[in-house]
């Protein structure tokens, strides 16, 4: 199995200039950012990243860029979706093209069907490629739900197949899908709001959110999580948590954007459909921030201890 599946690994977000053109200057500088950080690649193109929105050029723009940032230092996993299969084949073969080092495979966008279809599809752009594979399983969001007997069956087909983003919400899903297929299967935790749970129940890596913004304190989460001290542990989650939900709402794009640019590591800027928080939203999202800054300095000596900067 590739090692690529383990750590903290940042659904990036994608970066947009004052014309709602993609940055690339930024993001080749916040894709550096989670490295430095301590995270240990990123996925790219992912909910987070605005993927809708982005034309198949801009696509290819952004794996690119993200590549070339990080060279030979970390992975660059690409997230593949699309409406058409066709369509998210032709992104997989561009994604290995590139430079990617690894494909994180979602359902069709606006089809939810039944198992026979979207076994097919995803089947299909597994195999476009020999490239590493995570399945991306966020019910919630895209309407498709794939069992963890399901999720069995395309490990058994695909020897490709080395992971499983798990964004059900329900940590028993990761007990479940080690139940079938043992260590076959990397598992990593999809929710932000649920890591330490679903690292007690097997899972080996975090496809994270709230990274973008608080990357050192994210890795030292996630390194506590796999330790044995719980007062520590639970300290740093307690300080963490009100931001981590952020990510488990319809607007976690617009949310966590907005605590980027707090930190001074971005711009609120989405693109259409979305759009800016609305005022209200806006300070609930303000308040958050400014609670989880004020309290920042307690937590820094924990954060450092635990991941010390070279």
């Amino acid at each position: 199995m590739s090692s690529i599946w383990k750590g903290v690994l940042p659904a990036i977000t994608t970066p947009f200039d004052e014309h709602l053109a993609v940055d690339h200057l930024f993001l080749k500088k916040h894709a550096r950012w989670m490295i430095d950080e301590g995270c240990t690649g990123i996925v790219a193109l992912g909910s987070l990243g605005e993927s809708p929105t982005l034309s198949a050029d801009e696509k290819t723009a952004v794996l690119a860029s993200c590549v070339e940032a990080l060279g030979a230092r970390a992975p660059v996993i690409a997230g593949v979706a699309a409406l058409r299969t066709d369509e998210a084949v032709s992104l997989a073969k561009t994604a290995q093209r590139v430079g990617c080092r690894g494909l994180m495979v979602l359902p069709p966008y606006v089809y939810a069907s039944d198992w026979s279809e979207m076994s097919a599809h995803v089947s299909e752009v597994i195999a476009a490629t020999d490239l590493p594979c995570m399945l991306y399983n966020n019910p919630i969001a895209y309407r498709t739900d794939f069992l963890p007997s399901q999720i069995a069956q395309l490990a058994e087909a695909h020897p490709n197949l080395q992971a499983v983003k798990e964004s059900s919400t329900d940590v028993r899903r990761v007990t479940a899908i080690r139940a079938l297929v043992g260590d076959r299967l990397a598992l990593s935790v999809g929710v932000d709001d649920v890591i330490i749970e679903g690292i007690a129940a097997g899972a080996t890596s975090w496809v994270a959110g709230l990274v973008n913004a608080f990357p050192r304190e994210s890795v030292a989460l996630f390194e506590l999580g796999q330790g044995d001290d719980r007062a520590a542990t639970r300290a740093l989650y307690d300080w963490f948590l009100p931001l981590l939900r952020l990510d488990t709402v319809p607007k976690f794009v617009q949310h966590i954007k907005r605590v980027q640019a707090a930190v001074k590591m971005g711009s609120p800027r989405v693109r259409p459909p979305r759009r800016s928080l609305g005022e209200s939203e806006a300070v609930e999202t303000d308040q958050v921030i400014a609670a989880a800054m004020r309290a920042r300095d307690a937590i820094n000596p924990l954060v450092e201890r635990t991941v010390p900067r070279s």
